[in-house]
């Protein structure tokens, strides 16, 4: 998994980095868990964009990854390490015993011809999964459940890690990589180990034809647009809008919490800021 540099040969090559990709071990995904990806660039089913600066890119497929591991007591092969364009972590194919083949997220240190486990009784081995309640004070852990049976959604993005801080009656103190502590239950399942792919942060896209492959758009200042574009706009020659800065639609942009009250709050021992 490390990273690759160039040569400087052309301006855009000079800070331009890849991963080396050493660690994948097919290329083709498994026909029956993929399925067509629509393109949206960015809006919604009324067709009005919530998400600016997004559209065209590369075509893709969605790659089915079970982030639910509920076939437990049953020890599934691993018999590739994958790239998947959705995600900045790696997916491992896997196969259990009756031939059924499923993706999961490959942890840091999974191989080719591990044995991985899930529920009651698996050991602590890398990419086993276990209930919290099962899993020792000061483990790392990654994919976690927030609710019973849901499914992972915390910790599954590359090199992404989350310590078990303590346990308390029935839930776990979980400090996540953005340094909240948060109280999860106990019932909840977790992955053993850090997601892998840990060097995906030190990328350099080295140039802007590169981020269009990923479907970014250009981004624009709002300084530099016209006053019914942007509240920055307008003004004779270079200005500076004249207020504090603003999204378009005027919401302040620095240090103005927009978080409303959830029900969750409660579980949230610890703010990440």
């Amino acid at each position: 998994m490390p990273v690759r540099t160039y040569r400087p040969l052309t301006p855009s090559q000079r800070y331009k980095s890849v991963s080396t990709f050493e660690e994948i071990t097919k290329k083709k995904p498994e026909k029956k868990l993929v399925k067509t990806k629509k393109q949206k660039a960015g809006r919604n089913a009324n067709g009005h964009i919530t998400a600016r600066h997004r559209g065209g890119g590369s075509k893709r497929k969605i790659r089915i990854v079970d982030f639910r591991r509920e076939r437990e007591g049953v020890g599934a092969k691993v018999v590739a390490i994958e790239y998947d364009p959705n995600r900045s972590a790696r997916i491992a194919l896997v196969v259990y015993p009756d031939g059924e083949k499923r993706y999961v997220i490959a942890t840091d240190k999974m191989q080719v011809g591990d044995i991985i486990y899930s529920g009651v009784g698996s050991k602590l081995k890398e990419g086993n999964v276990l209930r919290l309640k099962d899993i020792p004070v000061g483990m790392t852990v990654s994919c976690v459940e927030l609710k019973i049976g849901k499914g992972a959604q915390i910790a599954r993005s590359a090199g992404a890690g989350v310590q078990l801080l303590a346990k308390e009656g029935k839930y776990a103190h979980l400090r996540l990589p953005s340094g909240e502590v948060r109280l999860v239950n106990l019932m909840c399942k977790a992955t053993i180990g850090e997601v892998g792919n840990k060097d995906h942060s030190l990328i350099s896209f080295g140039k802007a034809g590169r981020k269009r492959w990923l479907g970014r758009r250009p981004k624009v200042r709002g300084a530099t647009m016209n006053p019914v574009d942007h509240p920055h706009g307008g003004g004779e020659g270079r200005s500076k809008g004249g207020r504090h800065p603003v999204s378009p639609s005027g919401v302040p942009a620095k240090g103005y919490k927009t978080r409303k009250k959830k029900p969750s709050d409660k579980f949230i021992v610890k703010r990440r800021k």
